[in-house]
């Protein structure tokens, strides 16, 4: 159906160092599929026939439904929280790596039943919806990796798009199972996803009953906030302002809490580096849905509007950016992080990996006046970093939504296609 993901590898590489290794993210991601790829046996917790049967298990004797050819995965093993702990006692009886392989749409309802950490036992892997090089749809010609390594290529072919199919790229999602469908079904399909979020998913994952229409309208709200640091008051402000009816601030953040175990929304962490002026860094968390094609659902709008619209189409393929750019920073250890200080210099995303090294980057959909602009913003904000307390970015980027190819600039700045990009 697709290529091996990067989480193939990520997921062969913690089996050789832990016991446990738990594959998180979103429903329809490609967990499962990814997982039984390496694994040699299966355990379906949310198999109707059995269902009851292995949450009885889980509670009296959970050891045997660790039984079996190992690797074996436990798929949806949330749905029993005391396997946790069973899992680390029997990993550390084995003294093997390579044991077990969790599975999860959903953070555990109850971690009451959890009383270890699993540090030592376990290994944790979030998958997300496949980025473009995944899906075949970037050439892969400009790597992540190479640019951290000094290997800036001065020029490199991207798969040149038209804005209606990037926007079309928006709309589907990353979603794996997409990819087999007709232009029309792929579409509908994420409607019927968004449909399961909020009659469903939003309450199953702790239980409680939550309005759906409420859900919807506040997904609405969030998709209108993207790429914003906007607190919980604006998004209450918002639904007021629209006519959609606000609870309190504080059924907001339980709302948002739950999309958050379902990984339907996943914020990104502000970035905080020694800066040479004593300049006052935002520290609130960016909104941001895990896939773009979500945003775009629940607001109700398609690739013709988008088109229309290229304000709200800049926005969004800024999720799709921060997806990509999340699934490659995964796959060399790193994190991405956004920058935004009191005077409003922002960098849309910093890729920090864990040895100190980052790479700034700003997101464009495209034209000159937005790559100059976008260029701008990085150097002024590379001028304020103190190189004597942390080094120097490893390269200064305006990845763009659409050209035919990747190049380098006279003053060093990348100018990348999303479709020449891969880890």
């Amino acid at each position: 159906m697709y290529r091996n993901r990067i989480a193939d590898k990520l997921l062969s590489n913690q089996l050789e160092a832990a016991g446990v290794v738990l594959i998180q993210g979103p429903k329809w991601c490609g967990k499962t599929t990814t997982a039984k790829r390496q694994a040699k046996s299966v355990l379906y917790m949310d198999d109707p026939r059995t269902r009851e049967t292995n949450i009885m298990l889980s509670e009296s004797e959970p050891l045997m439904l660790f039984q079996g050819d190992t690797p074996k995965l436990i798929d949806e093993w949330q749905l029993a929280p005391k396997l946790w702990d069973a899992a680390r006692f029997e990993v550390s009886q084995r003294g093997l790596p390579g044991q077990l392989i969790f599975t999860g749409s959903a953070v555990p309802p109850n971690t009451s039943e959890i009383t270890h950490s699993g540090t030592g036992r376990f290994a944790w892997l979030t998958m997300r919806p496949m980025s473009l090089w995944e899906s075949e749809e970037s050439t892969g010609a400009v790597s992540l990796e190479g640019l951290f390594h000094g290997k800036c290529t001065k020029a490199a072919v991207a798969k040149d798009y038209s804005l209606e199919q990037l926007a079309f790229l928006l709309c589907r999602g990353g979603w794996p199972g997409s990819l087999i469908l007709s232009d029309q079904a792929a579409l509908l399909q994420i409607n019927n996803y968004v449909d399961a979020v909020v009659n469903s998913d939003i309450s199953r994952v702790d239980g409680v009953s939550r309005n759906a229409d409420f859900a919807r309208r506040l997904l609405r709200s969030y998709a209108r906030h993207q790429g914003t640091q906007a607190p919980i008051s604006t998004i209450y402000q918002d639904l007021v302002t629209n006519n959609l009816g606000a609870m309190t601030e504080e059924t907001i953040s339980s709302y948002l809490l739950a999309l958050k175990q379902i990984f339907v929304i996943e914020d990104v962490v502000a970035w905080n580096p020694n800066l040479r002026s004593k300049t006052t860094i935002r520290t609130s968390d960016t909104r941001y849905f895990v896939d773009p094609s979500i945003a775009i659902a629940v607001l109700g709008v398609g690739p013709e509007d988008l088109i229309k619209d290229l304000n709200t189409f800049g926005l969004l393929f800024e999720t799709m950016a921060i997806r990509d750019l999340r699934v490659y920073a995964d796959a060399l250890n790193g994190q991405v992080y956004h920058y935004r200080d009191r005077n409003g210099l922002e960098c849309d995303a910093v890729v920090h990996l864990r040895n100190g090294n980052y790479g700034l980057i700003e997101i464009k959909l495209g034209g000159d006046s937005l790559i100059e602009s976008g260029a701008e913003t990085l150097k002024k904000l590379a001028s304020r970093i103190d190189t004597d307390k942390m080094p120097a970015p490893s390269f200064l980027m305006v990845l763009t939504g659409i050209g035919p190819y990747s190049y380098q600039r006279e003053d060093g700045i990348l100018v990348v296609p999303i479709t020449s990009l891969k880890d």
